[in-house]
């Protein structure tokens, strides 16, 4: 399963409508995988919705650290890769984070993701959070 910003911040905020499920789906999956960009991105997320920075950051660092979780560390290739998802898909709104997360995706073979972002079912994945 690939871990998605969404979905992190559903773990990690207890006040997610997701929260639960999150936590449920997390603690179940096989393979767990994200990359750093993912990891910058949910920085961004926890400071726009106001949650206090030590407990982000030690949320960001305990995922890194965690041994079930496989840390893609994002090169000029799959960057590359990213942008160029994107100059293909120019009618979709997808971000960097996005593009680089489906090129990992494809890459290691993974159809599902613990997110709400319904850009993943936009692009032919399993969207895991959902209403």
């Amino acid at each position: 399963m690939f871990l998605d910003t969404s979905g992190l911040f559903s773990l990690l905020d207890k006040r997610s409508r997701f929260h639960s499920l999150a936590i449920e789906l997390y603690r179940g999956a096989d393979r767990l995988i994200t990359h750093n960009y993912v990891l910058a991105e949910l920085v961004a997320l926890c400071n726009a919705r106001k949650l206090p920075r030590p407990p982000c950051i030690q949320f960001i660092r305990g995922i890194t650290r965690n041994p079930r979780v496989e840390m893609v560390w994002t090169d000029p290739i799959l960057h590359e890769a990213g942008l160029d998802l994107i100059s293909r898909r120019l009618d979709k709104a997808y971000s960097l984070c996005d593009a680089v997360s489906f090129v990992c995706m494809r890459q290691e073979g993974i159809a599902s993701a613990l997110t709400s972002d319904q850009h993943f079912e936009q692009e032919g994945f399993i969207q895991l959070l959902k209403c």
